[in-house]
């Protein structure tokens, strides 16, 4: 017997199944974990026209914001007294441009912009972007773009067949943007720096601390919750160093157990801290297969193809037809479960290692793991996606 459970629990993992290392010691650097308060990106959007379109742009019946964008860009550069309903270019496209302001980005410094389709244009590709300013939250302009976009994908369209390849109705344009006005925030200005922890965890945030008074000297950092710690600065000048001093610091950081579960695939992703109580198990179902077969029946050789004839005005059946006669198989099996015991103190990778080795595919674990869950046995959290 146990022979037979070392062979049960040692079995191969296969399917989608995936796993975190079960002892979590690896070390990692503060800045791969953290941020720093102040040191970070920024959105911007804007709204502008992409032009020179090979008859892939907007239809200007469909999308009047196009046609009135048309029109105003025209008066602004002296064409004036254009109606609306002149318009019929099939080689313009309003779009909507994205980009992120790195953190402490000077002005005159390009940054990559993101070009997507606002309305029913079929593609971007081949096109330029007229210049477009880029706004912040604030509603303030940061950078002005424009340049010939470069889409990933294409469209070839025929009278009986298309083909698309990719997303032709999104381009990027590198370095598209030209930065215009500078972020107001100065590290000089600074008593202390607050790192925020990615995901927050008072383990880690003690760990942290401990790793930065370590290096800077006692009680220069001390947590504040379980998301934030805060170091102070010896001097306004030295802030910079600080940061190039502390970002590069390794800990090894804790993390709640999780097993997450993505029902739409099958995919099951655990950590390596979850663990499960003493429980029985017993999996079992039915199955039933219907299936559907159609079978021709045909007349015979001597008839006439299911015609009618026509005997003193009034019309009769000649010969046979042809039908589909269907026919209908059923067939039932019935599985019974055994129960297994697991006893207290078992690993999730253990568990599920066992049910792969007696055929339990990846759908029943998921069945599995939320009747565990419900049973109050797994002591991890349970998050489905």
């Amino acid at each position: 017997m146990r022979a037979f459970m070392r062979t049960f629990w040692r079995a191969a993992l296969i399917g989608t199944i995936a796993f975190a290392p079960q002892v979590s010691s690896a070390e990692v650097r503060i800045k791969d974990i953290a941020n720093f308060e102040g040191v970070r990106e920024n959105h911007l959007i804007g709204y502008g026209l992409v032009v020179g379109l090979l008859g892939t742009g907007d239809k200007l019946n469909s999308s009047p914001f196009t046609r009135e964008s048309i029109r105003g860009m025209l008066e602004r550069l002296g064409v004036a007294n254009l109606e609306g309903s002149d318009l019929k270019t099939k080689n313009t496209a309003a779009v909507m441009v994205t980009a992120k302001l790195p953190p402490f980005a000077r002005r005159g410094s390009p940054i990559d912009i993101t070009v997507s389709s606002l309305g029913d244009a079929t593609s971007l590709r081949g096109g330029t972007l007229l210049i477009t300013p880029l706004t912040g939250a604030d509603g303030a302009i940061y950078a002005v773009a424009q340049g010939a976009v470069a889409t990933s994908g294409y469209r070839v369209e025929g009278n009986a067949a298309t083909v698309v390849e990719g997303v032709p109705t999104i381009a990027k344009i590198e370095n598209g943007a030209i930065v215009e006005k500078e972020i107001d925030f100065n590290l000089f200005q600074l008593d202390s720096i607050r790192i925020a922890l990615r995901d927050p965890d008072f383990t880690t945030a003690d760990r942290m601390r401990d790793a930065i008074n370590a290096r800077l000297g006692p009680k220069v950092a001390e947590v504040l919750d379980s998301g934030t710690v805060e170091v102070w600065v010896d001097g306004k000048a030295n802030v910079a160093d600080t940061i190039m001093a502390v970002e590069n610091l390794t800990l090894t950081p804790d993390s709640v157990a999780r097993v997450v579960v993505d029902e739409k695939s099958g995919t099951i992703v655990m950590g390596a801290d979850v663990r499960i109580a003493q429980v029985a198990i017993s999996q079992g179902g039915l199955t039933v297969r219907v299936q559907e077969n159609y079978q021709v029946s045909q007349p015979g050789p001597v008839s006439y193809g299911g015609g009618t004839a026509i005997v003193t005005g009034a019309p009769i059946q000649i010969g046979g037809s042809t039908v589909v006669v269907p026919e209908t198989e059923i067939d039932i099996e019935e599985r019974d479960g055994s129960f297994t015991i697991l006893r207290g103190d078992v690993s999730l990778q253990e568990l599920v290692n066992g049910l792969n080795a007696i055929g339990v595919g990846a759908r029943q674990t998921i069945a599995i793991l939320q009747a565990i869950k419900a049973a109050g046995a797994l002591h991890a959290d349970l998050e489905i996606i």
